[in-house]
């Protein structure tokens, strides 16, 4: 047992001295991540800022006038009267001048008075169906408080209250960066590791290896030792960005984070290692770690797109995804404060997944050695 610690040992020892003299390797640990974080966590945000509002008024009315101005006090629009020809609307959208255009008929104030539907007309760019579905919520919520303030709105025969819960605010970062948090870790970690017995075949240390008294087992164990403590240090670093930068909110347990993710990053380096012992060249091994992570984690994941949106046989392919399991607990934890109970279905394929991929990394590796 003493003999195999110490072999494990001095595999984990090469590593780290190869890390430390291998600038590319600490970019890719320290600077890559975060400067993906920052850009990712600003450009992916579904919110929609002070979008362009065409206003036709056609009432020129002390109530229109209020309507025109609770839109106008919005953040999310910016408003500018149209006096063109009617027919020619068509042309704002086709010159990107608005995304929206609202219509205020003639009769506007009458038909407040006297308590009737008021036909207030919006007009909504939809060739970006989310932005258009946005638009049209917006514009729903102020029409809804235009109502309430002049008092015109229908009796209801119950009283309809709406509680959103743990993003309260609506916030995309509060989606998306946890989201990030599992797309970089799996990305650095499958990177480091994919390149490590591809690097000993370019530089012919492989043979070293084969005289060897160290077993295929122990050398799997201690490439992967060094990469979990600096994937680790990754992923703290990014958790503090999402943290006092993004302002992502914290209601969970730290303790139960750092375990699963590092159940979460031995899946990624066991994926990164197995693809290193069928990999000839370094090159082809990062080609293959970001195919395997990159495309599937953001398109078959749920990071952006939800699986219950997909067609149904995309939706079977999700479940070979390691990123789909560990959205449900990093979102679980840092939004809604779930316990491990909750996430013991994720964390039990995390786990069968690092089990496997290790089993096939040795396999092959022992099976290159016989060669």
């Amino acid at each position: 047992m003493k003999k195999r610690h110490n072999r494990i040992f001095a595999v984990v020892r090469k590593e780290y001295l190869h890390i430390i003299h291998d600038y590319r390797t600490l970019f890719i640990v320290f600077l890559m991540p975060v400067a993906q974080l920052i850009i990712f966590g600003y450009a992916l945000n579904m919110e929609i800022q002070r979008v362009d509002m065409a206003v036709i008024d056609r009432a020129r009315s002390p109530k229109a006038q209020k309507l025109i101005e609770e839109f106008g006090g919005s953040s999310y629009f910016n408003l500018f009267y149209y006096d063109g020809r009617y027919a020619d609307i068509e042309t704002l959208f086709k010159t990107r001048r608005a995304k929206v255009i609202m219509t205020i008929p003639r009769d506007f104030d009458r038909r407040l008075l006297r308590r009737s539907m008021v036909p207030v007309q919006f007009l909504i760019d939809a060739s970006d169906a989310n932005a258009a579905t946005l638009i049209r919520n917006y514009c729903n919520q102020i029409i809804t408080n235009f109502n309430l303030k002049t008092g015109n709105r229908t009796a209801l025969p119950f009283d309809l209250r709406r509680t959103i819960y743990f993003n309260p605010n609506m916030k995309s970062a509060y989606f998306f960066v946890p989201g990030l948090i599992a797309l970089i870790l799996i990305m650095i970690s499958a990177l480091l590791t994919s390149v490590t017995i591809a690097r000993e075949k370019e530089t012919g240390t492989m043979e070293q290896i084969l005289v060897s008294p160290v077993r295929p087992r122990e050398i799997i164990i201690g490439k992967v030792l060094p990469y979990i403590l600096l994937s680790f240090m990754d992923g703290a670093v990014i958790l503090a960005i999402a943290k006092f930068v993004f302002q992502v909110p914290f209601t969970g347990s730290l303790l139960l984070l750092i375990l699963l993710s590092v159940l979460y990053i031995i899946t990624a380096l066991s994926m990164g290692l197995m693809i290193s012992t069928v990999a000839p060249t370094q090159q082809v091994a990062m080609m293959m770690a970001l195919t395997a992570t990159l495309l599937p984690t953001i398109m078959l994941s749920g990071l952006i797109f939800p699986i219950a949106s997909m067609p149904e046989i995309l939706q079977y392919f999700t479940y070979i995804v390691p990123a789909r399991f560990y959205l449900l607990i990093v979102r679980g934890i840092l939004l809604k404060g779930s316990g491990f109970v909750q996430l013991l279905a994720p964390s039990a394929i995390l786990a069968f997944m690092s089990f496997f991929l290790l089993n096939v990394a040795v396999r092959k590796f022992s099976l290159n050695l016989e060669k």
